[in-house]
């Protein structure tokens, strides 16, 4: 019976029929069932008495070799289903991949497909992640695959982005609005040595992070190139401003009134030397030159936009005292500076609650 679970465990049924058995006393009906019904037939008889106890070992033996075969059986019938079933399962799963794969291949030569990837790369690689307007899809994929293509963006074209196709003029399609320029205009100064296409050049690689690039262009111009005031100015102005990315202000003064010098009633070099001054600081200088400026054509609404570049490109000391000198000079025309304060204190004390 060793090969029957309930033989050994504590107050099964058949262990306590064991026990009893063993002690000799009699069996109960529904022992004698439970028995009979768990095909215990050589068990049975011997609790009735139709059997000796050598009889009934036999016997047993015998019943207990044919359970154990009967449940080798099974158990190789279990493993050979689980087996089938494994492998009707992977077929089944190696037939949807085959035809997913089949699909995706199908998908990825249809040139429609190629061509709608191309444009999502293509918009990501210019910084457009938004939803495109049907009605203005077309033109803008117009324009990225030109600039893609090294071409630069006609007026009509410009004119659009800047008005009609605002949301889609990213900072990654203007970078590489000015590399071009800067590229066509630095290919016709080296096609003519026309000293203003190395100022158009210098402009364009300002506005697109190249100011090293500018400094080593504009350091080529022979002054001898520079026969008119107004240009000499424009090249003086145009280097300062270089010099003034660069950080190196000493420099960028000097040019910015030199320009002064030679065109007075220009305002363009009134705005570098304020801009710079406000950046190291002397505020008071920087006001009047931006004042220069505005009396010489500089819109104010100009200088207003300079003054918020400064300001948020400045580190914290120098953004409190250039906050205090605006809001001191016009509270009102410099409310955006104190707004910019609070929110910055809103900001760390958000940033400092969540730490905690």
């Amino acid at each position: 019976m060793q090969d029957l679970p309930g033989a050994t465990i504590p107050c099964a049924s058949l262990q306590k029929i064991l026990e009893t058995l063993r002690q000799a006393k009699p069996v109960t009906r529904l022992s004698l069932e439970f028995l009979k019904k768990h095909g215990l037939a050589a068990l049975h008889s011997f609790a009735i008495g139709e059997l000796s106890y050598e009889r009934f070992r036999q016997l047993a033996l015998a019943e207990q070799s044919l359970r154990i075969e009967a449940a080798m059986a099974a158990s190789q019938a279990r493993e050979t289903a689980d087996r089938e079933r494994a492998a009707a399962m992977q077929a089944k799963a190696d037939l949807f991949f085959k035809r997913r794969e089949a699909e995706r291949l199908a998908r990825e030569s249809d040139p429609r497909y190629i061509a709608k990837v191309r444009n999502r790369e293509l918009r990501a690689r210019y910084g457009i992640h938004d939803f495109v307007e049907p009605d203005r899809f077309g033109h803008l994929m117009a324009i990225l695959n030109s600039v893609d293509a090294g071409r630069r963006i006609c007026a009509e074209d410009y004119a659009w982005l800047v008005k009609g196709g605002a949301a889609y003029f990213s900072k990654e399609l203007k970078a590489a609005y000015h590399r071009l320029e800067a590229k066509f205009f630095r290919t016709e100064y080296e096609r003519t040595r026309d000293p203003w296409m190395a100022i158009n050049a210098s402009s364009q690689l300002r506005k697109c992070g190249k100011a090293q690039e500018a400094d080593a262009l504009l350091s080529t111009v022979e002054t001898k190139l520079l026969k008119s005031c107004k240009l000499r100015s424009a090249f003086a102005t145009t280097w300062g401003g270089v010099k003034r990315d660069l950080e190196r202000r000493e420099e960028a003064l000097r040019l910015g009134e030199r320009a002064h010098a030679l065109t007075p009633h220009d305002f363009r070099p009134c705005t570098l030397l304020g801009a710079i001054h406000m950046e190291n600081g002397d505020h008071d200088v920087g006001r009047d030159w931006y004042r220069k400026a505005v009396e010489r054509g500089a819109t104010v609404d100009d200088v207003d936009q300079d003054l918020r570049r400064i300001y948020f490109r400045a580190d914290p000391e120098r953004q409190a005292a250039l906050r205090a000198f605006l809001l001191a000079d016009d509270p009102v025309r410099y409310a955006w500076a104190g707004k910019a304060a609070r929110s910055a204190i809103r900001g760390a004390i958000t940033e400092s609650a969540n730490e905690q």
